[in-house]
């Protein structure tokens, strides 16, 4: 993470560290900007708070019951639902009136215009504010002893009505003056609905969390003791307005009851004189006690008949068990409900015996005499037990024909009371629901009363609005940090769009992104006068380069075999002929022997420089039978020779055609360690592609700023680049980015660190 965050600083140092008199200037500029802005131009602005309890019955926030008893109009509320009545145009237009905010006035400072709230003498009402026009500037002067406001050379009274240009107004002395100006005043009348929206966006109501019921209020002002004024007077409003409605509410409730107790008392006196008559012509005492002793009787009745049918279906099965068994033992069935001793020990004594005849029965014989007193015994007992059966039988049915007939005496006597009794239970019930209504209209004629009495009401006051001591806006450090970054990003916008929008080469990785040919030198702006004869390069890190060039190309090796060089560029001005000149000069005075062709035969700009121009050379070889050495001059460098073009500079490009290339190629080898070939720019000629067979490499110069991007592009997409054998690129006049000087590179083709990074092209076979 250490190692990202160092990259990441040093990248941002290489790349905008060179501007840093272009930051330093926008950052002074920023900064005074800020100063004026916060000093001269911007009006303190400080923020005024205030807090309401209000009872929300979701929150758990209740009055007693004692008072609730008292206010049953009071009702509990959402707090969300109060935030929106609050925050509402209806209370909001009431503030503005009340506090006049449709009429502002103001003092005129130099720069800017100051709310005069707490200094203005004297206060502006209209009668009609919502049927005002607009007027944005209205100046006057008040004169303290006359107590009067004149406004264009006229004199108006205070406290009165009075009509005027500007609508009927009534001019009053400020209560809230609290400090004098010297400054001029004037004051504008506005549209009290846009005054309404603007003061709705400028408060902001909330509670002060999910769970609380406590509503914060809060705007910010320039003139605190206003700010102050708009909470408490919003504040005041809404409560007055809750106080209104419910009082509204409790005074028609109250005219309602009151009608209805009289309705009612009307009504349930009429029923009573029903009830009364009634029970006087039907003889109807208590008709409901009657009819609860018939049916009680008539209920007894047939859940004693029910026993007794339960008895005879007992007995029948006893019955059909005796009859049934032929001295073999058995279950005996239930005997449930008959309470007859006799039957119990009849049936208990036959199932003895039948259980002991069994048992002998299985260990004696038929004739046993114990076994014939058995049988005997068992035959005995089964009459006595049908007998006994029968009794009982009859008489349970003389029982159940008792019951039957009481039973239908008492239902006879029944269906003559249920008549009656529905007639009265109706005028009863009339009677009971306009006793129970006539009851709740009276206890909610006293809650309705009771109600006027002084309550807490849905809202408690926590705090008052209160202004901050200190200006919320603006405050000095985020105006000069936001300076701060403004006038960095301006910094950075400007230096990444002009360099990203220039439309010419700048930087060493456009190079490589828009061909794969290798750079082998970047060599740094060198500022030469065009008619001043070639001079050796009196600046140390110029000479360094050329060596740092040889290096790269691998001149200095012992096997290297690669002598003829040729220097070529795109277009003219990029700087082939400089390159070439001092590329054989620096090969000159490593003690080599060096010969330098001026193959550009259109502008042959190094004959010029070495004061050769039209002498005899190139031309004239291909073209007449000279020899090779009647047109090779020393140089007044050691080492350093030189063909210029010729004497008849133009477009001779058909003479390198004509086969006396190799022979002076072959001449020059002999003779030679170097040959550095100047030939003409590749995108307008094809000399450099004749002449390319010829030589052993290419270098081609692309210099900054200057050469066109679309250029280096085509270099990748054609293939004329590739009939040139081994070319490598020469970044050339490279200038120091931004405004650092004495570092070579800085931030366009050298590395981070300064250093001069020829990987690239060492990664390249060239030898």
């Amino acid at each position: 993470m250490a190692h990202s965050e160092d990259n990441l600083f040093g990248s941002l140092m290489y790349r905008y560290f060179p501007f840093w008199p272009l930051f330093v200037l926008l950052l002074a500029v920023s900064m005074a900007g800020a100063w004026a802005y916060i000093n001269i131009y911007a009006l303190p602005m400080y923020e005024v708070s205030a807090s309401l309890l209000i009872k929300d019955e979701r929150k758990g926030v209740n009055d007693s019951k004692m008072t609730e008893s008292i206010d049953a109009f009071t009702s509990n509320k959402i707090v969300e639902n109060e935030i929106n009545v609050i925050h509402s145009n209806a209370l909001m237009s009431q503030v503005v009136d009340k506090l006049k905010l449709y009429a502002p006035v103001f003092e005129e400072d130099e720069f800017k215009a100051i709310p005069a709230y707490s200094t203005s003498p004297i206060t502006v009402k209209l009668r009609k504010p919502e049927e005002a026009k607009e007027h944005l500037k209205v100046y006057f002067t008040y004169n303290k002893d006359k107590k009067r406001v004149f406004i264009e050379g006229k004199e108006y009274k205070l406290n009165k009505w009075l009509k005027t240009p500007y609508g009927e107004l009534s001019f009053s002395k400020n209560k809230n003056k609290s400090a004098s100006s010297d400054n001029p005043f004037y004051f504008s009348i506005l549209d009290t609905k846009v005054v309404t929206n603007q003061l709705l966006d400028e408060v902001t109501i909330e509670a002060s969390s999910k769970l609380s019921t406590v509503v914060d209020l809060r705007i910010k002002d320039y003139v605190p003791k206003r700010g102050e004024d708009i909470l408490n007077t919003l504040i005041k409003t809404y409560t007055q307005v809750a106080i209104s409605e419910r009082n509204k509410l409790a005074a028609n409730t109250l005219d309602f009851v009151e009608n209805r107790i009289k309705l009612v008392e009307s009504e349930l006196e009429d029923l009573e004189n029903k009830v009364v008559e009634y029970k006087s012509s039907n003889s109807a005492v208590d008709l409901s006690e009657q009819s609860r002793i018939f049916l009680k009787s008539v209920g007894d009745n047939d859940r004693k008949i029910a026993e007794i049918n339960s008895q005879l279906a007992v007995l029948d099965k006893v019955e059909k068990y005796v009859v049934s068994k032929n001295k073999t033992a058995g279950i005996v069935p239930s005997t449930l409900g008959i309470n007859d001793p006799v039957l119990l020990q009849l049936l208990q004594k036959l199932y003895d015996s039948e259980i002991r005849h069994q048992k002998l029965r299985k260990t004696t014989a038929e004739n046993n005499p114990m076994l014939v007193s058995i049988t005997d015994e068992v035959e005995s007992i089964r009459p006595s037990l049908l007998e006994n059966i029968n009794n009982q039988r009859v008489n349970l049915l003389a029982s159940r024909s008792n019951l039957t007939a009481t039973s239908n005496f008492y239902t006879v006597a029944l269906q003559n009371i249920p008549q009656k009794e529905r007639e009265l239970f109706e005028l009863n019930r009339q009677q009971a629901i306009k006793n129970d209504a006539y009851g709740f209209l009276l206890q909610k004629r006293e809650e309705t009363v009771l109600s006027y009495a002084p309550s807490a009401g849905d809202v408690r006051i926590v705090d008052m609005a209160e202004a901050s001591v200190m200006p919320a806006f603006p405050k000095p450090l985020y105006i000069y940090l936001i300076a701060l970054v403004l006038s960095c990003a301006t910094g950075f916008i400007f230096i990444v769009s002009k360099e990203l929008m220039n439309s010419k080469l700048l930087f060493r990785s456009e190079i490589t992104e828009y061909c794969k040919l290798p750079i082998a030198a970047e060599l740094s702006f060198v500022k030469q006068d065009k008619d001043k004869l070639f001079g050796p390069p009196s600046e140390t890190s110029v000479i360094e380069q050329f060596r740092q060039l040889r290096a790269t190309l691998g001149l200095y090796g012992r096997t290297f075999s690669k002598k003829k060089i040729m220097v070529t560029s795109n277009i003219p001005g990029e700087g082939k002929s400089y390159v070439s000149t001092n590329l054989a000069y620096s090969l000159s005075s490593s003690g080599k022997k060096v010969i330098l062709l001026d193959f550009d035969m259109r502008n042959p700009r190094t004959s010029l420089q070495f004061d050769l121009y039209k002498q005899r050379g190139l031309i004239d070889f291909l073209s007449t039978e000279i020899k090779a050495a009647d047109i090779v001059t020393q140089t007044s460098f050691e080492n350093l020779y030189m063909i210029p073009a010729g004497t008849n500079v133009g477009d001779h490009t058909e003479l390198l055609l004509n086969g006396k290339l190799n022979q002076l190629f072959g001449y020059l080898e002999q003779h030679f360690d170097y040959i550095v070939v100047d030939t003409a720019p590749i995108e307008l000629v094809s000399d450099a592609y004749l002449l390319s067979e010829y030589c052993d490499m290419t270098l081609l110069v692309l210099r900054h700023a200057y050469t066109p991007k679309n250029l280096v592009q085509r270099l990748s997409q054609g293939n004329r680049i590739n009939s040139i054998p081994n070319v490598a690129i020469v970044f050339n006049g490279v200038k120091p980015r931004g405004f650092v000087k004495g570092q070579y590179g800085y931030g366009y083709g050298f590395d981070n660190d300064g250093r001069y990074n020829d990987k690239t092209y060492k990664s390249r076979n060239l030898a």
